[in-house]
């Protein structure tokens, strides 16, 4: 499939993080309750084990932007690489968008971590490019998927909408211009609705 995906946990109130994200609070405070759907919780079911089937099917190439890589701001600490340890999840090429240069880093499992500093269109080229027809994933966080949004090259769109309430943190549609999508399916648990959006002109 080459279609451009992106799939993200959100809160009622339009959340996708909580407030004062941190290396403590990687997903911002209280972020985590949006994502027990698929962290262990037993109370989810089938339709969670099939959104999580969506959210991990492979894909040819990543865009995340800087403040999902990870908490530092400014210049790079090289020690850094990454939330996920020595093998990432993603096991496929994953462009960064930064304003500090860093050089690729390489990890287990056939993941690359690759900066770009000259803007979301710039590392979007780079990744359908690195993709190579397997698809490109957006994977957050909320200002890369605004741009993405913005820039009208997402195809599928799904949202894992928690019972949850933030107050506060980073949303994912302030600013966003147009919502071009429609629903395709829908499935739920106590713990999320999942809805799968198609970009009504991707058919």
């Amino acid at each position: 499939m080459s279609d451009t995906t992106c799939h993200m946990s959100i809160s009622l109130d339009g959340f996708v993080a909580g407030p004062n994200q941190s290396l403590q609070n990687g997903l911002g405070e209280r972020g985590q309750e949006l994502h027990r759907w698929h962290m262990g919780d037993p109370r989810a079911n089938d339709a969670d084990a099939t959104a999580a089937g969506w959210l991990m099917r492979p894909r040819g190439a990543y865009v995340m932007g800087r403040n999902m890589f990870g908490p530092i701001r400014g210049e790079w600490d090289d020690a850094w690489e990454g939330w996920w340890g020595a093998e990432p999840p993603y096991h496929a090429p994953v462009f960064v968008l930064t304003h500090y240069a860093h050089d690729p880093i390489e990890m287990e499992g056939g993941t690359t971590f690759h900066f770009v500093t000259d803007g979301f269109d710039a590392a979007y080229a780079r990744a359908v490019e690195a993709a190579a027809g397997a698809g490109v994933d957006i994977a957050g966080g909320a200002s890369t998927v605004r741009q993405a949004l913005n820039a009208g090259v997402i195809d599928e769109l799904t949202l894992d909408i928690a019972p949850v309430l933030l107050g506060s943190g980073e949303r994912i549609f302030d600013d966003v211009t147009a919502f071009d999508f429609e629903p395709v399916e829908v499935l739920h648990s106590p713990l999320s609705t999942h809805i799968r959006y198609r970009r009504v002109s991707a058919g």
